[in-house]
């Protein structure tokens, strides 16, 4: 028990620093090919911060542990909008563009919305189970295309963007830092899932719990070290498009790749996370809309931290 709680943070610590090297190499390269800091932070670094996601959920599906591979996407995403974004904004008020208003926070809705329906196919279709199937799959990265296809035409549409203030470096170096990223997030996702699933099975809890919380946060603290790091220097899109793009990346990229490798079955207690999941961000919508100046100001961050706390009490409470 004590060595698996070393192991699991250990996988954290790997998940951390091969994120960071990740983003780094990816986010120099960037830099040197000029694009804006909504679209670094959409793709790049959005793609980066979820490779932890990733390679746990490419672990759990190959492992067949279904109920990690889904909390482990949900949870992230609540957190990376409640907490995340709310963490953020206590640093620094955060403002939002109109453009990610109209279409980024509404995709990362539908994104909650698409997974809702092709997850329930007994309360959709009155299938005999639920199932995340291959075909599923399929859809969920045909939505990543189109999403793609909507950041590529954007970024070229944009007359002098703005470019993240990044260090850059030898073409080189930064290769070598993507390369010792992907490394530190694979040994680091292994780690994770093996130490997990064994805590999991010595306390007799459900893989679902320990992916909504212990995993689901330890993969989301390279967005939030990623989007604290760009509120403290004033680069809020980063902070802004990370969250997003991470969130839009672990619904149609994550589960879509998941699902391809091995069918996921759902079960029905994973709707209230969905349903959080969704309410977070109709809460991050709402906010920015009727918000002064269309922002998230520190009230606004103090709220999504609350609301997420509650969110936690209430799972323990009904685990016990």
């Amino acid at each position: 028990m004590i060595l698996d709680v070393i192991l699991l943070i250990i996988g954290l610590v790997l998940l951390v620093y091969g994120a960071n090297w990740l983003v780094d190499g990816a986010s120099s390269v960037a830099a040197k090919l000029g694009v804006s800091a909504m679209v670094v932070g959409l793709t790049v670094v959005a793609f980066g911060t979820s490779m932890p996601e990733l390679v746990v959920n490419i672990m759990s599906s190959v492992k067949g542990s279904s109920g990690l591979a889904i909390g482990n996407v949900v949870g992230s995403n609540t957190i990376n909008i409640l907490i995340v974004l709310g963490v953020s904004a206590l640093i620094r008020p955060i403002a939002v563009k109109r453009s990610t208003i109209r279409v980024e926070i509404p995709y990362s809705l539908f994104a909650a919305a698409m997974l809702f329906l092709l997850a329930n196919d007994v309360l959709i279709d009155g299938a005999s189970e639920s199932v995340l199937s291959r075909i599923d799959g399929i859809v969920l990265l045909s939505f990543l295309g189109l999403f793609f296809y909507y950041t590529y035409f954007s970024s070229k549409s944009e007359k002098n963007p703005h470019i993240p203030d990044v260090k850059v470096r030898k073409t080189w170096l930064s290769i070598l830092l993507i390369l010792a990223g992907i490394v530190g997030l694979y040994f680091g996702g292994q780690l994770i899932v093996d130490s997990a699933i064994q805590i999991a099975q010595s306390l007799g809890i459900p893989d679902s719990i320990i992916g909504l919380t212990v995993v689901a946060l330890g993969t989301s603290l390279p967005e939030l070290v990623t989007s604290a790091v760009a509120a403290c220097k004033g680069n809020i899109d980063i902070a802004v498009g990370n969250v997003l793009g991470s969130n839009i990346f672990n619904i149609f990229m994550v589960l879509g790749v998941s699902s391809l490798i091995r069918p996921l079955p759902f079960y029905p207690q994973a709707n209230i996370d969905i349903l959080m999941t969704a309410f977070a961000s109709l809460l991050l919508f709402i906010v920015v809309l009727l918000g002064r100046g269309q922002r998230i100001d520190r009230k606004g961050g103090a709220f999504f931290v609350a609301i997420y706390l509650s969110y936690l009490v209430y799972i323990i409470v009904n685990y016990k």
